[in-house]
């Protein structure tokens, strides 16, 4: 009997390498299994089965984890206005760690002796696959044939050609990673600190130019509804919002930062559902939370999005953070009014009956009808008082 890995496949070189490897030299049984976090259209999944069974493995999965990457993952990602470096939604980063507890799950379900993945031992997603399998399956064998063998694409081509199988071995200029929170963009531009990514490095070019406008609603912080359109899911809005935003070119960036491994890494993206939600959030947040609610959320949330950036999604810390963030969207409810440009978004408004910005108590700078005057001249007297001793007992000195 062979020894059965579950490999975690991508139908990319270094995916389709694994699967050769691990079965024709290391004699094991294969498993492939793609989890789908809201990047693989219908066709994708079409072809990957296709490559996958071309490859030789003893079975293959399609996972759709689009739901769970949603529930377990963005929706606090979207209650806590989460920007790595207030620049970049963790598009990548959020996603791994959803499809290494996927690829955990199923190596446990079918009694597996080993998980592969085909991380490189330059970048991040090596310690968010290895961390997860190691909490999840300790007792499971991580075999990674890429990194432990410190393999060049040539090699990896050579072997499969070895071995007659036939793919595209042609490199695309751009190295693109689409998930439902965003798509990263990688290319030689990105090795640099100096140079911007093209236009033609993006996947979604720009075909509108006429401004429109979009109205998407929340409730309890969550998408309700876009365009006056409600969606059994919110995934479905997120992806609708992709779909109307996308073709203006919005949400392009590019995300500089430190990696888990302790350099600094470059990657271009575009997000443009993301980065209209999470704005639309957070100003939706600024009219119906509190001040110090928006104090400790975006302190917290800081923390929330450097750990699951750095493989630490499943500390206990994590869930606790998340009940808070759950706990504070009772009174996010509301819709928000934004007008679509190319390459920007104006956020124009909000609609809400949580609204604290309520005319019923006054207007700011205009009309008060809580206090008179001379309540401000007593509180400013009270509030002056440790500033006045302070400068007082140290005029002198």
């Amino acid at each position: 009997m062979h020894k059965k890995v579950v490999l975690a496949f991508s139908g990319g070189l270094d995916t389709s390498y694994c699967a050769k490897y691990l079965s024709e030299t290391l004699g094991y049984e294969v498993h492939a299994v793609t989890v789908n976090t809201g990047g693989f259209t219908k066709d994708d999944e079409v072809l990957l089965k296709e490559k996958a069974e071309k490859l030789g493995v003893a079975s293959y999965r399609f996972i759709d984890a689009s739901e769970k990457y949603y529930n377990d993952c963005v929706k606090y990602l979207i209650f806590g206005n989460v920007l790595k470096n207030n620049t970049y939604p963790l598009s990548v980063s959020a996603e791994r760690t959803i499809q290494a507890q996927t690829i955990a799950e199923a190596a446990i379900e079918i009694g597996a002796d080993a998980i592969a993945h085909g991380s490189t031992g330059a970048g991040n997603d090596q310690v968010r696959f290895d961390l997860i399998f190691q909490v999840m399956c300790p007792k499971i064998e991580i075999i990674t044939p890429i990194r432990d063998l410190s393999l060049s694409r040539q090699q990896e081509i050579d072997f499969l050609k070895d071995h007659h199988y036939e793919m595209d071995f042609e490199k695309a200029k751009y190295s693109i990673n689409k998930g439902l929170w965003g798509t990263s963009v990688g290319g030689k531009e990105t090795l640099t600190s100096a140079s911007n990514l093209p236009e033609e490095a993006f996947p979604s070019q720009v075909e509108k130019t006429e401004p429109s406008q979009l109205e998407i609603e929340f409730k309890n912080g969550e998408l309700f509804s876009v365009n006056g359109e409600t969606f059994s899911h919110p995934v479905l809005a997120i992806q609708k919002i992709e779909a109307l935003a996308s073709p203006y070119g919005i949400g392009r960036d590019i995300h500089v930062g430190d990696t888990i491994v302790g350099i600094k890494g470059r990657v271009g993206f575009e997000a443009a559902a993301a980065s209209i939600i999470i704005k639309a959030h957070h100003l939706l947040e600024k009219h119906t939370l509190s001040k110090y609610q928006q104090t400790i959320k975006s302190q917290l949330s800081d923390w929330y999005g450097n750990w699951l950036h750095e493989a630490l999604f499943l500390d206990p810390v994590m869930r606790n953070i998340e009940a808070f963030l759950q706990d504070s969207q009772k009174t996010v409810n509301g819709k928000v009014f934004i007008t679509l440009h190319p390459y920007r978004f104006v956020l124009n408004g909000i609609e809400s009956n949580n609204d604290l910005m309520s005319s019923k108590f006054g207007s700011y700078g205009e009309e008060n009808l809580a206090w008179s005057g001379d309540d401000v001249k007593g509180f400013t007297k009270i509030l002056s008082n440790s500033l006045n001793i302070y400068h007082q007992v140290n005029k002198l000195n």
